[in-house]
């Protein structure tokens, strides 16, 4: 194999690439990211046998060839390359020599016959997802994704497809956000017949981590399709492809409620700082935090308290229609579910202090509430 290019495009295509690699005793060449000729370019391949990640690079290819090489050590080796220098990549034997300028490095590598084959698509795509949308959802759902394996369906975020949006929603069985996102249907039998007959899948939350990565303020698209308990993603040159869930989501849908009794405005960093402020003295307790709205005083006031250590109010000016309410919350949640709005107002609704409480943004004069994003947070009992 002998190989020019970029160091510019051969740096970005690593970067996309290697983040899937991780330590692997047993199987030591998934620690390596497979490089290759094919069609004129340079094909570059990761995975961790859940997650695989492939691309081309434009490249001037004056011998074919491939091998696999450790990630980071040449991650690490062609981060320090001029930015605007060339990289030649020329196999011999077991052994990449990569050269750029008056810097030259031999890489011992391991056989690419070895390497895992990554699947390939044998289909068309059956829908695209704006981009810029989609980045600034999945941060918002897989931090309410479940951190305990025990539930395989519940560490993923499930994917609802309807006919012209997907519902994306992620729990812990505390809180639970939800996210709708238009689609355009790239070929729309092949999305009908595939909706008819399978609707639902739970996708894991580090293959969405992988997506957000990838997209570029450029990103316009992300392509989609699903084959055979694999959902594959393409993001401009590249493409993604990793093994969905097995298991049967929740029935999410019958606890959100239809309508709320109370809805109170507020201002985002406010009660953000009221509930940081409030989880510090609640600390040494279950973790409680107390909200009283008051429509009399246009008041909700936040509190905590605990004997060991003190206690806390703080009064918040908000908007409120409905009945008076108390309810206790975990401030960690409140706080995770604030911090994950991007309008400089919140609405807070409310039936009881025992039922489910959303958290939305809202925009304009009238405070609509942007219904596109919901964020559900189970109140603590007391």
């Amino acid at each position: 194999m002998k190989v020019i290019c970029t160091q510019e495009n051969f740096k970005k295509a690593i970067y996309n690439t290697e983040r899937v690699v991780g330590k692997h005793i047993t199987l030591p060449i998934l620690e390596n990211i497979l490089l290759e000729t094919e069609g004129g370019m340079l094909k570059i391949s990761a995975t961790n046998l859940e997650i695989g990640v492939f691309l081309k690079v434009g490249a001037k290819v004056e011998k074919e060839g491939k091998i696999t090489i450790p990630a980071k050590l040449l991650s690490s080796f062609v981060n320090n390359l001029p930015a605007d220098s060339t990289v030649s990549l020329v196999l011999e034997d077991q052994a990449l020599k990569v050269s750029s300028g008056s810097v030259e490095a031999t890489v011992k590598g391991l056989l690419a016959q070895d390497f895992p084959i990554i699947p390939e698509m044998e289909g068309s795509f059956l829908f695209s997802l704006p981009a810029q949308e989609i980045k600034e959802m999945i941060p918002r759902l897989i931090s309410c994704a479940s951190l305990d394996n025990t539930r395989p369906e519940l560490s993923g975020v499930n994917m609802l497809l309807f006919e012209n949006e997907v519902h994306l929603a992620a729990t812990d069985s505390f809180r639970l956000a939800e996210a709708v996102v238009p689609i355009k249907k790239e070929n729309e039998n092949e999305y009908r017949l595939f909706k008819e007959k399978n609707n639902s899948l739970i996708i894991p939350s580090n293959t969405l981590s992988e997506v957000l990565r990838v997209i570029s303020p450029e990103t316009k698209e992300i392509k989609v399709s699903i084959e055979e308990s694999q959902i594959f993603f393409q993001i401009d040159n590249v493409r993604i492809v990793s093994r969905l869930i097995n298991g049967k989501y929740p029935e999410y849908k019958q606890i959100i409620p239809g309508q709320f009794s109370t809805k109170v405005v507020l201002l985002k960093d406010e009660l953000l700082r009221a509930v940081k402020i409030a989880g510090i003295f609640a600390r040494n307790k279950a973790g409680e935090v107390k909200f009283e709205i008051d429509p009399t005083t246009s008041e909700a006031r936040v509190y905590s308290k605990a004997e060991e250590v003190g206690e806390n109010k703080t009064i918040l000016q908000s908007e409120i229609s409905g009945p008076e309410q108390e309810v206790i919350f975990n401030p960690r949640f409140i706080a995770d579910a604030v911090q994950a709005i991007s309008t400089p107002k919140v609405a807070l609704l409310m039936n009881s202090s025992s039922s489910p409480a959303v958290l939305r943004m809202v925009e304009g004069k009238e405070n609509k509430e942007i219904k596109n994003y919901t964020h559900i947070i189970m109140p603590i009992k007391s």
